[in-house]
């Protein structure tokens, strides 16, 4: 079938040195946290929260409406554009944000799978709606304003938050 006659048996050959990585053995150096090592190192590396996500995202959304607006008129399009990310995420981020959803790994997945549903049929019926909703609508402006309101959740990966300074001596 597809002129294969037989299966290629050849193994990969690495460097002298340099061991398969898929043969590691990297067990050993798995070390278990107990609870204690485990809050301490929460408290050293703090996360952020999707509520901060979403205000960073309408930050954004709201200086690149600002910025078209005062180069041309499509300001309230790419506004629009934003508004078409922010309110679909701020959904998603109450969703689950509630504890009902953290009961058991199960419930925790359908519940991400719902309010993710959810959030795209919010963003459809937004874009739908456009037309009636922004006079002179501009189409490529709307959609640079939901771009890139969308990419900017990848710069909130480089903000870092400080970790609370303890008061030890």
């Amino acid at each position: 079938m597809f002129g294969l006659t037989e299966v290629s048996k050849k193994t990969t050959e690495f460097l002298e040195g340099y061991k398969d990585p898929w043969q590691e053995d990297s067990e050993e150096d798995f070390v278990t946290l107990n609870a204690a090592q485990a809050q301490a190192l929460r408290e050293l590396q703090p996360g952020m929260s999707a509520w901060q996500v979403v205000a960073f995202q309408a930050l954004c959304g709201l200086v690149f409406a600002a910025i078209a607006g005062l180069v041309s008129s499509r300001g309230w399009s790419v506004a629009y554009g934003a508004f078409a990310v922010v309110l679909p995420n701020a959904l998603l981020a109450r969703g689950m944000s509630r504890k009902p959803t953290s009961i058991n790994v199960l419930s925790g997945v359908a519940a991400l799978l719902v309010w993710e549903m959810v959030k795209v049929g919010l963003t459809l019926a937004m874009l739908l709606g456009a037309p009636w909703v922004v006079k002179n609508l501009s189409w490529p402006a709307l959609l640079v304003g939901l771009v890139l309101t969308m990419k900017v959740h990848w710069l909130t990966l480089a903000y870092k938050p400080k970790a609370p300074v303890s008061n030890q001596v």
